[in-house]
């Protein structure tokens, strides 16, 4: 369908297709459905097709593992619809899941017309998997059930007038034992994460030692069962080794015995190569020998990789190296990463490692062994994408981000992140931006983005003028957000200069706003009020009413579980028909909750912020 212009799709097929569904007559008051698949709403309009559309965006329920899958369509490859679809599977809390739908939908320019037909399926499907979840109770059949297997007969409720005597009973006789039955226990399993431990080494010497590196992965239920459980073995226990020299990996499997409980017994090996692939080895021996044979590993790999950033000193010689797929060994390299990107990166996908737009980039370390050779050792890498963006300009995104569990908390992905703004600004790309950021990296790219702001002579005058209007009390009474936003041209100025988009700037700028008020606690009040408004705008919208708006489930052949459209009734019809349950929070508990939270990550940020400036002068 790549050749083919949607509005011709839609001339063809919005009259009559076999996905459309007429309710309510045939008239002009009929309401047109839809049941094809990648349109949100089930709606049979342009905006909603997800036939005539080479932007689509699906949201439906993952399966038993209470999941939420987030599904868009790749524009540049209509034409191969087995790899089309780009699908995430989200299992966080409700505010993340609608985060990253927002990231994906709408600040990346992808489809902003959907965001509140996203959020609405979110919030439908996110319920539905509560009910699916608790469910009705059932009854407990697995207790013994005991019961007599001789009954004694039922009396004849009109008996005849004469009746034959039969012998007399002999008392002497025992009465007759009852048998008893009872069913044996189904296997309840055992969870992934309770039996299976990963450790990375870098030396013979660490494997099996007591004090070796334990990871602690992200989700090790969702690469087994639907319900993330072992069957069929006792006393099970898994340990794994991964190399932190050329990632192969080893596992070594024991278990008193296994039977079948009623629910099989897991195949431990093709669960292991769901995860590992081809770099789980069969035997330790093999294992063990790759410490010396693949000691060159990463040197070989980055050979055809340009070195952007030298950073040496006494301790450490560490290099940021650049590799684009198709041009080096990115393809390679990444390959065996991917088994670590899975553990330890929540809710990651395996990049394309033939498509050229994507390019990695990789901090190693130099190592000398005892011998007096030079090896190299992987602290960490990223992946990013780069975009075109018209007429003659790309930008790039960053879509994963892993710094090796021993080298964290050592400054690292914060170089990284320096070296990205680095290759941003020389080679003037429209602008940077992160895909579904972490709390703690959105912490860090803050901190460093503030950092740069602070050179900015028209950010400094923005934020003066700003803090004068907060300090002065000239806050509008329906909304503080206009009188205390960056000009236009200031947003413009700064992704100009640093790349620094408009939604990254602006949480940067609430920062600058905190920094700039004294004393803090006279102006607190004010500032949270405008941390709130612009929360309220950005998560509920600017005209947040529901009046007239209601939800109807509609069966659908392509999502069994859930489908449902949604729209605004007439003057005199009921207005809702959504039940709300009194127990959990109401929409302002959340929104204050939010709130919260943001204010403390300001507070923090603005804290580390002063202290790098203090010590900076100090050092000057």
């Amino acid at each position: 369908m790549a050749t083919v212009p949607g509005q011709l799709i839609w001339e063809i097929v919005k009259k009559n297709n076999s996905f459309l569904v007429k309710q309510f007559g045939r008239s002009h008051a009929g309401v047109r459905f839809s049941k094809e698949p990648n349109n949100l709403c089930n709606l049979h309009s342009y905006k909603h097709s997800g036939l005539a559309n080479k932007k689509t965006v699906s949201i439906q329920a993952g399966g038993k593992d209470q999941s939420v899958v987030l599904a868009t369509t790749k524009t540049r490859k209509q034409n191969k619809p087995a790899s089309m679809v780009h699908k995430s599977v989200m299992r966080k809390e409700f505010p993340r899941m609608a985060k990253a739908i927002t990231n994906q939908v709408v600040d990346n320019f992808y489809r902003p017309d959907l965001k509140k037909a996203a959020l609405a399926r979110l919030s439908v499907v996110h319920r539905s998997l509560k009910v699916s979840k608790s469910g009705a109770k059932k009854r407990n059949r697995q207790a013994s059930i005991l019961f007599p297997l001789s009954f004694p007969a039922p009396q004849n409720p009109n008996p005849p007038m004469v009746q034959k005597k039969g012998p007399p009973a002999d008392d002497t006789l025992e009465p007759k034992k009852r048998r008893r039955v009872g069913f044996s226990s189904v296997d309840a399993g055992v969870e992934a994460k309770d039996c299976i431990k990963i450790y990375l080494v870098s030396s013979n010497e660490e494997v099996d030692a007591v004090n070796s590196f334990c990871l602690d992965p992200v989700d090790l239920n969702s690469f087994f069962e639907e319900d993330g459980k072992i069957y069929g073995y006792k006393g099970l226990k898994i340990t794994i080794w991964v190399s932190s020299i050329s990632f192969d990996a080893y596992a070594d499997t024991a278990f008193e015995s296994t039977a079948d409980g009623g629910k099989g017994i897991t195949d431990l090996n093709s669960a292991l190569e769901k995860i590992f692939g081809e770099t789980l080895v069969a035997s330790k021996e093999e294992f063990l020998q790759t410490f010396s044979t693949q000691r060159n590993f990463i040197r070989s790999m980055i050979l055809d990789g340009e070195v952007l950033q030298h950073k040496a000193s006494s301790t450490y010689d560490v290099e940021a190296i650049r590799m684009v797929v198709g041009k080096s060994a990115a393809g390679p390299l990444y390959s065996r990463l991917v088994p670590l990107v899975f553990l330890l990166v929540d809710g990651a996908s395996a990049i394309d490692v033939v498509d050229p737009c994507w390019e990695l980039y990789l901090l190693v370390e130099k190592k000398t062994d005892e011998q007096g050779d030079i090896y190299n050792i992987l602290l960490g890498f990223t992946a990013l994408y780069r975009f075109y963006h018209y007429p003659d300009s790309s930008r790039l995104r960053l879509s994963q981000i892993l710094v090796l569990p021993p080298y964290q908390h050592k400054g690292y992905g914060r170089y990284i992140l320096e070296v990205l703004n680095h290759v941003a600004v020389s080679e003037d790309v429209y602008d940077f931006t992160v895909e579904e950021p972490l709390d703690y990296f959105q912490h860090v790219r803050t901190c460093v983005d503030v950092l740069r702001l602070q050179k900015l002579d028209s950010v400094r005058n923005a934020v003066n003028l700003a803090v004068s209007n907060l300090t002065r009390g000239k806050l509008s009474k329906k909304t503080s957000i206009p009188r205390l936003m960056p000009a236009t041209r200031v947003i413009e100025d700064v992704r100009k200069s640093l790349k620094i988009n408009k939604k990254q700037f602006l949480q940067c700028w609430e920062v600058f706003i905190y920094l700039g008020l004294d004393p803090v606690s006279k102006y607190m009040e004010d500032f949270v009020s405008i941390v709130s408004n612009r929360m309220k705008e950005d998560i509920i919208g600017k005209k947040s009413g529901t009046g007239g708006k209601q939800v109807i489930e509609v069966p659908s052949e392509y999502i069994l579980e859930m489908s449902f459209v949604m729209f605004k009734s007439n003057a005199g019809e009921a207005t809702s028909t959504v039940q709300v349950d009194v127990n959990k929070p109401t929409q302002a508990e959340q929104l204050q909750e939010l709130v919260d939270e943001r204010v403390n990550e300001i507070k923090s940020i603005a804290e580390k912020v002063s202290q790098h400036s203090t010590s900076m002068v100090e050092s000057s």
